[in-house]
């Protein structure tokens, strides 16, 4: 591969440079991943990272689904199912998986709180097999989604989608959930002013961010919903293709200030995921999901038929913003946090917070 990447010819100047990300990935940017892959990300090191997880694989509904299972050394731990979305994979919650398998002590109580850790990838996606027909939509993966009696749930990106699916309609199995994004559209500015709702500085950063993703930010989501095949077939066999595209998403969502302390959002965390996409033939198959399920967000906000406990982390930097007067409409909704520090990406962009908030979890859990 690494061939491949250093005798891939880029542009000799960037057009129009004082766009910055607006228009795409800036080639600074995009020249700085490409010469990080060929000198210095070392994949026999990352692979070994990853594979100090315990990896499996199962058969469900005629497909091959790969997962992680990291268990607690603690009898009383909880069942954890993560799910991820896209550009993620098993891989997005590589920083929170060992942590979370800890026993925490609660400061107030001295309940003792870990989790037996499920992380699938989802089908087409890294080593999970893709659906055999075009017609599997999210709520087809979730209806096996769920592999204990009893279990706790957290999500990302279309993870959420199918996560809410669990929540909603399996209440007696998925009891309690943690969500960073909801299936439910985002309210407009004048929404949220009809409701009389006033927004803290950096929650109407938050805002003016998914205003700005709900005009030009999703073109990648218009794309890829209408014209999979084309995209597929175009980044099929060029790394810095998809490093191109992946790149961009992974840094226009996630916090400015990636990398720096509490984020571990490094660009070697970026390549490794492009990595496995490359490597797993997995790029083309994955975004299918969009053009399989194009219309994922509920525009009309009702609760389910649970008492499931439901958290909530809002990061400001996500494309996506919900006060929490809108998520309560949503679920049994204990506990609401805005983050200022994080994106799209949390357990990358910041996880001791994400730690932190599934382990809060933790205490209302079976209840």
């Amino acid at each position: 591969m690494n061939a491949l990447v250093n005798n891939t010819r880029l542009p000799t100047s960037d057009l129009y440079p004082e766009v910055g990300m607006a228009n795409g990935i800036e080639l600074a940017t995009l020249e700085q991943l490409k010469n990080d892959w060929v000198t210095s990300f070392d994949w026999e090191k990352q692979q070994a990272e990853l594979n100090q997880f315990a990896h499996f694989t199962a058969e469900i509904e005629g497909l091959t689904i790969h997962f992680i299972h990291e268990k607690s050394k603690d009898p009383n731990a909880i069942p954890l199912l993560m799910l991820h979305g896209w550009p993620g994979s098993f891989q997005e919650f590589q920083p929170v998986i060992e942590p979370l398998t800890q026993t925490w002590t609660n400061t107030t109580g001295g309940k003792k709180i870990s989790y037996n850790v499920v992380v699938p990838s989802l089908p087409g996606w890294d080593f999970s097999s893709p659906p055999a027909n075009n017609s599997w939509t999210i709520h087809d993966t979730a209806s096996p989604g769920i592999p204990y009696l009893r279990t706790a749930l957290q999500m990302t990106g279309q993870g959420a989608v199918i996560g809410y699916d669990l929540y909603a309609n399996y209440n007696t199995t998925a009891r309690a959930a943690h969500f960073v994004i909801i299936p439910f559209l985002p309210p407009t500015p004048d929404q949220i002013a009809a409701q009389n709702i006033t927004l803290a500085t950096d929650e109407q950063e938050s805002e003016n961010i998914f205003v700005d993703w709900s005009s030009v930010g999703n073109a990648y989501f218009a794309e890829q919903s209408t014209r999979p095949k084309t995209l597929g077939f175009a980044l099929y066999d060029s790394p810095v293709g998809q490093l191109s595209w992946l790149g961009w998403i992974w840094k226009n969502m996630s916090d400015p200030n990636a990398g720096t302390a509490p984020s571990q959002l490094t660009n070697t965390a970026i390549l490794t995921s492009i990595s496995l996409f490359y490597l797993t033939d997995s790029f083309y198959s994955s975004i299918y999901i969009y053009e399989q399920n194009p219309n994922p967000l509920n525009t009309v906000y009702a609760p389910p038929a649970t008492d499931a406990p439901m958290f909530f982390s809002q990061f400001e930097f996500s494309p996506l913003y919900w006060p929490e007067e809108y998520v309560a409409k949503t679920g049994n909704l204990i506990s609401y946090k805005f983050y200022d520090v994080g994106g799209h990406f949390p357990s990358w962009d910041n996880p001791p917070a994400i730690i932190g908030d599934i382990r809060e979890m933790g205490l209302y859990y079976n209840v």
